[in-house]
């Protein structure tokens, strides 16, 4: 079984025992994430439950493993000849989260 959630506008593809870094969730490491927001749920049937925008009453729990922070990312402007130049970095704060069980 698998399902598609949302969260931090972004959209994944997760099933249980996935290991998956999604935007920082207020949500201390050891601790139980639910993402109610479900997209679409599917059996290893191949049937597919797509929700209108969600699933009612479908949720996935995960268990955050670590808060950490992103490579940098570095973002160089310039001009040439005119002596133009800026450079500007970048690191986004992540979540780490182990999903457990998809209910729906």
């Amino acid at each position: 079984m698998y399902a598609i959630i949302q969260t931090g506008g972004k959209q994944f593809t997760v099933k249980s025992g996935d290991i998956i870094e999604v935007e920082k969730l207020a949500v201390e490491p050891g601790k139980e994430a639910v993402f109610a927001e479900v997209l679409a749920i599917g059996g290893d049937d191949g049937k597919l439950n797509a929700g209108t925008p969600f699933v009612a009453g479908a949720e996935v729990r995960g268990k955050v493993l670590d808060q950490f922070r992103a490579k940098k990312v570095v973002a160089f402007k310039m001009k040439r000849r005119k002596g133009y130049r800026r450079t500007h970095g970048h690191r986004q704060n992540l979540t780490r989260v182990e999903i457990g069980e998809i209910k729906g």
